[in-house]
C-alpha cells in the first residue's frame, strides 16, 4: 500500500486549512464577542451557509437533483424543526434532515 495520496491529503488538504484555523485563533482571542465587527462576522457566516443550503435545496447538483422537490424541503423542514426542538442543536438538525432526505430518496426516487 503507497503512501503518497495520504501525505498529499495531509499537505494540501489538511495543514493549510488548519494553518488559517491556528492564526484565526490567536487573532480572535482577545475580541469582545458583543463587537459590531463580531457580530457582523456571524451575520456573513450565517447568510453564507443560508445561501449554500437554499442553493442545494432548491438548484441542487448531480444526484440530488433526481430527488423530488418536496422530499428536498420536508428534509429542510424536518431540519430546522429538529433544531429547534432538541435544544438548538445543529446535529440534531442535521441528522433529522439527512434522515428524511435518504429515507424519500429510497422511497420516492433519485
Amino acid at each position: 500500500m503507497t503512501m503518497e495520496p495520504y501525505l498529499a491529503l495531509l499537505l494540501l488538504g489538511f495543514l493549510p486549512s488548519e494553518a488559517w484555523r491556528w492564526i484565526g485563533l490567536l487573532i480572535g482571542r482577545g475580541l469582545d464577542e458583543d463587537s459590531e465587527l463580531i457580530m457582523w462576522v456571524r451575520a456573513v457566516a450565517t447568510a453564507l451557509i443560508a445561501a449554500v443550503v437554499a442553493r442545494l435545496t432548491l438548484i441542487p447538483p448531480g444526484a440530488l437533483a433526481g430527488v423530488p422537490l418536496w422530499v428536498r424541503l420536508a428534509a429542510l423542514g424536518g431540519g430546522v424543526a429538529a433544531f429547534y426542538l432538541i435544544r438548538r442543536s445543529a446535529f440534531a438538525g442535521m441528522i433529522v434532515g439527512e434522515a428524511i432526505l435518504v429515507i424519500g430518496m429510497l422511497a420516492f426516487g433519485g
